[in-house]
C-alpha cells in the first residue's frame, strides 16, 4: 500500500468521503458522541452529516483528522476538546465520577472514534491517525488526551465494535490507562 498521509480534516468532503458509506459511519457522521441521546435521536443522516460538514468550515480547530492514500480519503478519527461530546460525559462504560471532576477543563482533549474504509483496514491507517490527532490537539492548545478504547480480550470483535479503538493501539502511541470503568472498557490518557 502507498504511503498513509494524515492531517487534521480541513475539507468537510475529505471527511464525507471517508464516512458517507454504509454501515454505523455513515448513519453517524462522527455525531454520536456530540449531541445527546435525544437529540442523536432526532437527527436523520442527512443532519448529522451537515452538522459535521458546518464544524469542519466554521471552527477554529478542526473536529478530526483525516488519513489519506495516493490523496484518496481512507480513514478519519473524531479529536476535539472533551466537552464537546456530552454522551460520555454521562456514559457510565467510559468515565468514571473522578474523570468527571475536571470535565470542563478546555485543555482536555478525547478521541472518540475511528473510521477507515474497507479496503484499507489492517494497512496501519488507524495507527497513523493517532499519532496526527495526538499533534492536532497538542497544536491546538491541549494538555491532555484522552479515549475510551475497548480490551477484546480473546473475543474477536467486528470493525464497526472498534470504533473507539483498541487498548493496544493508544499505549502502542504512549497512553496510559487511567481507569476502567467496565469489563473490556478502558480510559487511556496521554499528557501532552
Amino acid at each position: 500500500m502507498a504511503e498513509v498521509r494524515v492531517a487534521p480534516c480541513a475539507r468537510a468532503d475529505d471527511a464525507v468521503a471517508v464516512l458517507d458509506r454504509p454501515g454505523d459511519a455513515g448513519r453517524c457522521f462522527c455525531q454520536w458522541d456530540r449531541l445527546t441521546r435525544p437529540a442523536y435521536r432526532e437527527s436523520p443522516a442527512d443532519v448529522l452529516k451537515d452538522r459535521l460538514a458546518t464544524r469542519i468550515t466554521g471552527a477554529d480547530a478542526s473536529p478530526g483528522v483525516v488519513a489519506t492514500v495516493e490523496g484518496e480519503p481512507v480513514g478519519w478519527a473524531s479529536v476535539a476538546p472533551r466537552p464537546e461530546f456530552p454522551r460520555i460525559r454521562n456514559s457510565p462504560s467510559m468515565t468514571t465520577p473522578e474523570l468527571k471532576a475536571d470535565w470542563d477543563d478546555p485543555g482536555i482533549w478525547s478521541v472518540t472514534c475511528f473510521v477507515v474504509r474497507t479496503g484499507y483496514r489492517r494497512r496501519g491507517v488507524a495507527s497513523a491517525l493517532l499519532p496526527a490527532a495526538v499533534e492536532h490537539a497538542r497544536a491546538s492548545g491541549a494538555h491532555t488526551l484522552e479515549g475510551y478504547p475497548l480490551e477484546p480480550g480473546p473475543r474477536r470483535l467486528s470493525s464497526a465494535d472498534l470504533f473507539r479503538g483498541t487498548v493496544s493501539l493508544f499505549r502502542a502511541a504512549g497512553f496510559d490507562v487511567v481507569a476502567r470503568p467496565r469489563d473490556g472498557r478502558a480510559v487511556v490518557r496521554l499528557v501532552l
